[in-house]
């Protein structure tokens, strides 16, 4: 049993984790390339995996390519320009791809395997919001962005997306996709876009449009990188939260329950966002200009995978939204720390700012995994299941009993025995 004592405030007290033994999960994919072809080829993978394989290990395994992505990217494009050997951006587009097929089949799995709960959603979705910055750190590679504004933009736009819709799934308890959505074409068009790096080039990115299409009276001089700012934001701004605020007021509304405290809890995504860009497009901050991205974008996994997660877990245990996190501190922190001379005090050195990266990267580190263990290990208990391996199914006991339509106690040996008789009066 838990002590609410010590884990409370995390959500997995056991008042909050007895929600979890009611929990069924409910999505809406209104996805056609989802609904008429990619349907099929996830339920002919899902039999390739051993009945022995656990979901969750089946969601971490599709998130080690994408950390074996990172770690080549590290080796082979360090700048993030390039360009790189065609092969890595092959292993881009393969990674990606192979990560959502197992994000796609781990509750098929679950279901194969008679392993569903809610830990599956909290892990999967976990790992999500861990993948938003790092699988993001590929593309911008993929088109030679480097460590520049627009590669800032791409690699923490997914951020956004991911953020409003854990916050609808919480108002919802339903996960909506829509008919083009990002965890379906976006990583599609993310996986074409690095296999083309790998035939063509990422330079093909910043040639004009026209040497491709020709349309110059609509395309001008402008490149695929040009209009990629206004074409993701834009998306965002004007179809995605739209959509996600909708779908939250109707719940609300359902409910009988006022809609103007919601907008409240969009602070820690505000939070989020404004110092991220405080930060790194300081005139002032190195980290841009002494490429640290990579390591930046590590740091704001664990950051904005604490912040989704919590929704997540809170919306698992029918909590109150969770409003803050203190992984927050150090990012505001170093957005001060980036703009030091606006307020009459000196810039810090490059190396100054790097080991303040450097700490928050591993105090993030140990902040996430301690709250993570914490966490399942309190679900694992409470539902008496195994988070990364198949939890054995208890033997039927032949001594259990049931009441009889008389009100009789029978047991389940001799229920098995009235019923042989019967077969043979039959």
């Amino acid at each position: 049993m838990v002590e609410k004592s010590e884990a409370a405030h995390e959500c997995v007290c056991e008042d909050a984790l007895v929600h979890l033994k009611s929990y069924k999960y409910s999505s809406v994919d209104k996805s056609l390339i989802s609904r008429y072809i990619l349907k099929h080829y996830w339920n002919g993978f899902v039999e390739l995996l051993p009945l022995w394989l656990a979901p969750n290990m089946v969601t971490l395994l599709g998130f080690f390519f994408i950390l074996a992505d990172i770690i080549l990217l590290e080796i082979f494009i360090p700048d993030l320009v390039g360009p790189a050997p065609s092969w890595l951006y092959y292993s881009f587009a393969f990674g990606v791809w192979m990560y959502s097929t197992m994000d796609n089949v781990d509750g098929k799995q679950a279901r194969r395997t008679g392993q569903s709960s809610g830990l599956g959603e909290l892990f999967d979705h976990g790992i999500d919001s861990l993948n938003c910055t790092l699988a993001s750190l590929c593309e911008l590679a993929a088109m030679g962005l480097g460590s520049s504004p627009k590669g800032v933009f791409t690699a923490l736009i997914p951020c956004l997306p991911m953020f409003f819709s854990t916050w609808e799934t919480y108002h919802t308890h339903t996960l909506y996709l829509g008919y083009f959505n990002g965890p379906t074409e976006g990583l599609i068009i993310a996986c074409s876009m690095m296999i083309a790096s790998g035939y063509y080039g990422p330079q093909i990115w910043t040639q004009p449009m026209t040497d491709l299409i020709d349309l110059p009276a609509i395309f001008g001089d402008a490149s695929v990188v040009d209009v990629w700012f206004p074409v993701i934001f834009g998306t965002f701004l004007f179809i995605h939260l739209p959509a996600c605020v909708l779908n939250v007021v109707r719940a609300r509304r359902a409910q009988k329950l006022p809609v103007a405290p919601v907008f409240a809890e969009w602070l820690p995504i505000v939070i989020f966002t404004a110092s991220c860009t405080a930060w790194l497009y300081s005139p002032y901050s190195t980290l841009m200009r002494n490429n640290r991205l990579v390591l930046f974008c590590l740091t704001m996994s664990f950051v904005f995978g604490r912040m989704t997660t919590k929704i997540i877990l809170a919306h698992l245990t029918r909590q109150p939204f969770p409003m803050w996190t203190v992984m927050l501190f150090p990012l505001m922190g170093g957005a001060i720390l980036g703009n030091l001379p606006r307020i009459g005090l000196p810039a810090v050195t490059a190396a100054v700012e790097l080991w303040y990266l450097r700490a928050y990267f591993v105090f993030a580190l140990v902040v996430y995994f301690r709250w993570a263990l914490l966490v399942i290990n309190a679900i694992c208990n409470y539902l008496e299941i195994n988070c990364l391996t198949i939890t054995p199914k208890a033997a039927p006991n032949p001594r259990a009993s049931t009441k009889a339509p008389n009100g009789d106690i029978v047991s389940k040996a001799q229920q098995a025995a009235n019923g042989s008789l019967r077969h043979k009066k039959d």
